[in-house]
Formats: C-alpha cells, sequence, structure tokens
C-alpha cells in the first residue's frame, strides 16, 4: 500500500484578516490550523517576558512581517478537491508545499541524538533505547516531545553537571520548573531517593511522569506538581514541609531572583542550591539576590554565555 503524503498549504495575510479567514477554514470543515502572526507573537513575549531573558534572534526574524494562516491536506484526489475548494472560499494566493510521507510530524527526531553529559550522564532519546551505550555512562531516557527541555540546551548541561556533582544515593531533591523534568530525573537515576517537581505549565506533568517512566520511576519516588511556587502560598507550604539536599531551577534570572527567598528554608543545613537559565549580563543580579537571602556561593560555571550558580547556607 502506498505511503500517505501530505500538502501544507500557506496563506499569506494580513493581521486584521486572520480571524476572518480562521473563521471560513472552520466553518467549512478545517480544524487542524497553525496561525504565524508578528503581532501576536510580540504580544506573547510581552505579557510573558518574566519567564526568558533571551529569544531567539533566527526566531525573531522569522516573525519579522509574517501574518499566514496554515493548514495540511493529503496528496491525492481528495485533498486536492478539499484545497481548491478552501481556496475559493478564501479567494487569495497561496503555497503549497509537499511534505512527504505519513511520519512527516516526528522529522524533528533526526535533530536529537545521544548527548554525554558531565562525567557519566548520557541523554538518549527513546526512539535510540537499543543504540549501545558507552562504557562508565549512565543512561538517562528521554522523550522531549515538541515542547520541553532535551538536555542540548547550555544552561541545561550546566546544571546537570552540577545535579551529577551532588546528588549522592539515598538523597532527596526539589525541582522548580521542571519542564521535561530531565534535572529531577536525572538525579533518580544517579540514586536520589525521591524527587518532587514543580512547574506552572500543567502539561509538563504528564511529559515529566512519562520520561520517568522511560526510566523505570514510578510515583512511589517521584512527584510532579503544576502550579507557581512563587504566587501560590499553600503549595509553597507544602513543599517547605521538607527540606532537601538539592533544589534545582533551570529558570530565568526574574524568577530565580524573587525564589531565592525562600530558597533557604527549602534545603537541608548542608544542601545545595543550583540555579541556570540565567544570561551572562545578569549573573551579578542573581548573585547578589542570593547572598542577600543567606546563601554562600560555591561555584559559579559559563557556557556560550550561560551562567549556573551554585549555592549553601551561608
Amino acid at each position: 500500500m502506498d505511503e500517505l503524503k501530505w500538502l501544507e498549504v500557506a496563506v499569506n495575510t494580513t493581521t486584521d484578516r486572520l480571524d476572518e479567514l480562521s473563521g471560513k477554514l472552520i466553518n467549512a470543515g478545517m480544524s487542524g490550523l497553525v496561525v504565524e502572526d508578528e503581532q501576536e507573537f510580540r504580544r506573547f513575549l510581552e505579557q510573558n517576558r518574566q519567564y526568558w531573558d533571551y529569544v531567539d534572534e533566527e526566531l525573531e526574524r522569522r516573525m519579522q512581517g509574517l501574518s499566514r494562516i496554515k493548514f495540511y491536506v493529503t496528496d491525492d484526489a481528495d485533498g486536492k478537491a478539499m484545497l481548491n475548494k478552501y481556496a475559493a472560499l478564501l479567494g487569495c494566493e497561496y503555497t503549497v508545499t509537499p511534505l512527504g510521507d505519513n511520519d512527516w510530524a516526528y522529522s524533528w527526531q533526526k535533530y536529537y541524538k545521544p548527548l554525554p553529559v558531565g562525567e557519566k550522564l548520557y541523554v538518549v532519546p527513546e526512539w535510540e533505547r537499543n543504540e549501545p551505550v558507552p562504557e562508565g555512562k549512565v543512561p538517562f531516557y528521554l522523550n522531549p516531545g515538541l515542547t520541553f527541555g532535551t538536555g542540548s540546551h547550555a544552561s541545561t548541561q550546566l546544571c546537570l553537571a552540577g545535579v551529577e556533582e551532588h546528588t549522592a544515593p539515598g538523597s532527596s531533591v526539589l525541582d522548580l520548573g521542571c519542564g521535561s523534568g530531565i534535572l529531577s530525573i536525572a538525579a533518580l537515576v544517579l540514586g536520589a531517593d525521591h524527587a518532587v517537581a514543580v512547574d506552572i505549565d500543567p502539561k509538563a506533568v504528564d511529559v515529566a511522569y512519562e520520561n520517568a517512566g522511560l526510566n523505570g520511576i514510578g510515583k512511589d519516588r517521584y512527584t510532579v506538581r503544576a502550579g507557581d511556587v512563587l504566587s501560590d502560598r499553600i503549595l509553597a507550604e507544602e513543599l517547605g514541609a521538607e527540606q532537601y539536599d538539592l533544589v534545582l531551577a533551570n529558570i530565568v534570572a526574574d524568577v530565580i531572583i524573587p525564589l531565592s527567598v525562600q530558597a533557604p528554608g527549602l534545603m537541608k543545613e548542608d544542601g545545595v542550591f543550583i540555579c541556570s537559565g540565567i544570561i551572562d549580563t545578569r549573573a551579578h543580579e542573581v548573585e547578589a539576590a542570593l547572598v542577600k537571602n543567606g546563601l554562600a556561593i560555591i561555584k559559579r560555571t559559563e557556557q556560550n554565555g550561560w551562567v549556573s550558580l551554585r549555592a549553601k547556607k551561608a
């Protein structure tokens, strides 16, 4: 049987016509739309600026002046009939790009390969599970999906190196802003007894549990919560009921700075706080906040313009 092929249809328009054209497509039965718009992109960045310090310049260039709707039809007679119907309805120009066989949505997987981190860790995409692991490395299986951390970013690698160095057998871990769960799961793989992970995005809960399961880790050792520890007092109190050997925060400076007020209360007396995701031009602000809130910096590491700090109670 022939493999199913797809066509990507891109309709270039203006911001003020996006809603009108999207509505026409939806009313005609097209439910899978991708809307790309520079103004919406800028609005999103402005409303969520506390979650990052840096936006990739290439992404900004790609979004410049963009206002476009994309949808997909099968590359056969039925799909082309649908395309003709939608084109007549829209009454504007469009481009069509063939996408290949029916697993085109997973073509991004080719960009993820096993990644050695530090002395021991070996981050392995789940679909590479059967490949040999180098001698002396501890495999950590991960399904990065399309939205969360994979371990390839410099800030995550800096944090993972700290996790490797400071995780002792039987230790406890708190991962704030866990995303895919990569940091806390890595600690469990390296011998931590149990870990708690928190993220403001509810989708992170399922992603982190899935990645834990790939490594044989269940909910008896791993707990993932959705919430904002900075604004949710009840959640903060629940997390503070236990103090941890290792507290992790791979976020951004604007979150780490207020988090530094809470961090000492979450740490055991000899516990370590590892924070990363700090662009180098703001590292001095984070260092000052840690010291002000009773922490002593024990190590600073840098990679590709990103900084990670490790601290203990002063």
